[in-house]
């Protein structure tokens, strides 16, 4: 494994973790935003059909190659267009799982996204829902030396060139959205706790660093307390 999977391994460990239930019974899965296929690849080795709604053609292209590369080309379709478009393009009522992994920070309107995910799922479908969280951001700001921006974060958005802004989010809030938005939310798990604060070079220098980091990730996911220093914030939600 090299240093660059080490790392990724150690950021979305919690992740595949919480998914493990939600993946056994899913047979279509939907990736939101799901571009080069860092999530919907890895779904497809285990079985299932995944389609990624992506706006980037280039990401789509290199899902295209990913996908074959991994012999999964057959259960992996790539589809442009955005959440605005995904009742068009996956049907009402027919998907079993959604992952919205980091695509609800962007969006102008949060809740009319949640809404077109809610309908796309059958009755006891499942959300897999990704969104940076607020805490940890002021907490990198401030000890980035950035007083003003983690000031300003404290209680509103980031300006995001390009994109008007980068939402963040606390834990409550997320339950709030899905709840409003007609889904059944479980516990919220914080990811990314010390994985974010781990020099990069540790993991590449010292034996079995990456799984301590994973199981240390794994056992303060699901503690309440250590939600507030987590980059980000995972729910799975069922319709």
């Amino acid at each position: 494994m090299s240093a660059a999977e080490r790392r990724a391994a150690a950021r979305t460990a919690v992740v595949w973790d919480d998914l493990a239930e939600v993946l056994a019974d899913a047979g279509d899965v939907v990736d939101i935003g799901g571009g080069t296929g860092g999530f919907a690849v890895p779904v497809a080795e285990r079985g299932l059909r995944v389609t990624v709604v992506d706006p980037s053609p280039d990401a789509l292209a290199a899902l295209a190659r990913r996908a074959a590369e991994a012999g999964v080309a057959d259960r992996v379709v790539g589809r442009q267009g955005d959440i605005a478009d995904l009742a068009g393009m996956v049907g009402g009522g027919s998907v079993d799982l959604v992952l919205c992994h980091g695509v609800l920070d962007v969006l102008a309107d949060p809740v009319e996204a949640l809404s077109r995910i809610y309908d796309v799922l059958r009755p006891g479908g499942a959300l897999s829902l990704i969104v940076a969280q607020r805490h940890a951001a002021v907490v990198a700001r401030a000890m980035a030396g950035h007083f003003g921006q983690a000031l300003a974060l404290l209680d509103g958005d980031e300006p995001d060139p390009g994109r008007g802004v980068r939402r963040r989010f606390t834990a409550d809030e997320v339950v709030g959205l899905l709840g409003d938005a007609g889904f059944t939310p479980g516990q919220p798990r914080g990811v990314r706790v010390f994985a974010d604060l781990v020099p990069g070079s540790l993991l590449d220098l010292e034996a079995g660093s990456t799984q301590a980091l994973i199981d240390l990730e794994t056992a303060v996911a699901r503690r309440p307390e250590f939600l507030p220093l987590a980059t980000q914030v995972h729910v799975v939600a069922t319709r």
